[in-house]
């Protein structure tokens, strides 16, 4: 705890990008150039950006327990 705020965090290895925030679908490769793509599994258009940012809040809520996730994901707690 710093400040009274909970830092949580997440491998640099988390595939945030390249995991479907929708349905959890991991793509094998995504080139650094691609900033939209969509998820073969469930069709959802995804901007790079903002799908990277619901995963890696995901995988922060998943670790102090404050919610489910699809997705199994290991984060560090500071």
């Amino acid at each position: 705890m710093r400040k009274g705020k909970l830092i949580v965090y997440v491998s640099q290895w988390f595939p945030s990008s390249k995991t479907c925030s929708h349905c959890g679908h991991v793509l094998d490769e995504l080139d650094l150039s691609v900033r939209r793509w969509r998820c073969p599994s469930c069709h959802l258009e995804n901007d790079r950006d903002k799908n990277a940012a619901v995963n890696i809040k995901m995988a922060g809520i998943s670790a102090i327990r404050l919610g489910d996730v699809r997705q199994a994901v290991p984060a560090i707690p500071a």
